[in-house]
């Protein structure tokens, strides 16, 4: 069995997840790629290991805590330990005002973005215990930090990810758990693609990121490395904006 160090990512099968994933693994870490995605999914492990790294595929839907227990009980029997996790997995979800928004959609939107957030970590956190500790990074947005019309759903399940990540981060920092949030702004993914995708308003979302364009996922990808790393030894219980100045404003 390696010696190496191991990560679960969920949402890996593209965007921000994968680059996660795939920056994990050219630093020397062995990844469990996660999604409801297969052939994306397994894209992504394809990618890792045709670049030289370790990766295996494990079908995840998130918002099912048996599946998130399998998840990291096959990291655990793969590659015997986790150290780290990047719980990215998300949806945008139905765009609508509060009062016309669909109770299906809610209830459908929380269960993926902010209970499988906790449903992840519930399993996570004694696995990665048992290694000696870790590194654990929610993906949230900066709309877990201010409002947007028209997506109630989001906007409160990504506020509920940072209060959930702090509340880790004061449980679990005396057992040597880091936790922390980062909150990207509005990065080129398959996601945001299909949310603006009308010219005018993805100008619109443009001008709103003072730096003058969208960001990158593999710049979301160095910030998550970052702070799994031990130069972010002293870095618990945070929220990280990645978002180009957006809540500069």
């Amino acid at each position: 069995m390696s010696d190496a160090k191991v990560a679960v990512v969920t949402g890996a099968a593209s965007g921000i997840g994968r680059s996660v994933a795939q920056l994990f693994a050219q630093n020397g870490t062995h990844v469990v790629v996660a999604d409801v995605d297969l052939e994306g999914g397994r894209k992504t492990v394809d990618t890792i290991q045709s670049d030289g790294g370790q990766a295996i595929f494990v079908e995840t839907d998130v918002s099912s805590p048996a599946a998130c227990e399998r998840m990291v009980q096959k990291a655990v029997d793969t590659y015997g330990r986790l150290d780290y996790a990047c719980n990215n997995a998300g949806i945008a979800g139905e765009q609508n005002l509060i009062a016309d928004y669909s109770i299906e959609g809610w209830q459908r939107l929380i269960s993926i973005n902010l209970s499988g957030v906790f449903f992840c970590m519930k399993y996570e956190i004694p696995a990665v215990l048992k290694s000696g500790g870790g590194s654990i990074v929610n993906i949230a947005s900066i709309l877990g930090r201010v409002a947007f019309a028209g997506a109630p759903a989001y906007v409160s399940s990504k506020h509920g990810v940072i209060g959930l990540t702090e509340t880790a981060a004061l449980e679990y920092g005396s057992q040597g758990i880091r936790v922390n949030a980062v909150g990207p702004g509005f990065i080129q993914t398959p996601m945001i693609t299909g949310v603006i995708s009308d010219p005018k308003m993805k100008e619109q979302i443009v001008s709103m990121h003072p730096i003058g364009r969208l960001g990158n996922p593999e710049e979301v990808a160095e910030l998550v490395i970052w702070l799994c790393s031990e130069k972010a030894s002293f870095v618990t219980g945070s929220y990280y904006s990645i978002d180009g100045g957006y809540l500069a404003r």
